[in-house]
């Protein structure tokens, strides 16, 4: 796993001062939902996107390195992964998302593993 991959892309175009709550998500091969809450944090840095009626009722966890841009002015989130991708992620777990290394290990080794584009 890039050491990086739970730190936003130089690319990406993060605006520091954007709560990015309420934003349109968008995978490569369409929408998947809003984000429902998000984190800036150093080395842990992610969106829960809240996937309504696509996946019904399930809430999925993208590392920021999941994030290939941001447009602030549409208020949408382009991420390099496809509904597939994110469909098939290791599960959304509530109570571990939050300082749990090795749950963060395994999103991380997910996406940034052979599910990579």
């Amino acid at each position: 796993m890039t050491e990086n991959f739970w730190g936003y892309r130089e690319t990406a175009g993060r605006p520091g001062w954007s709560d990015l709550t309420g934003y349109k998500v968008e995978a490569s091969d369409g929408s998947i939902g809003k984000v429902d809450k998000h984190s800036d944090e150093v080395g842990s840095s992610y969106i829960v996107v809240d996937t309504g009626p696509w996946i019904f009722g399930k809430e999925v966890l993208l590392p920021a390195g999941t994030i290939s841009r941001i447009d602030a002015n549409d208020e949408k989130i382009y991420v390099d992964r496809t509904k597939e991708q994110i469909k098939n992620a290791p599960e959304f777990d509530q109570d571990k998302h939050l300082g749990d290394a090795d749950y963060h290990r395994q999103v991380g080794g997910y996406y940034d593993g052979p599910h990579r584009l």
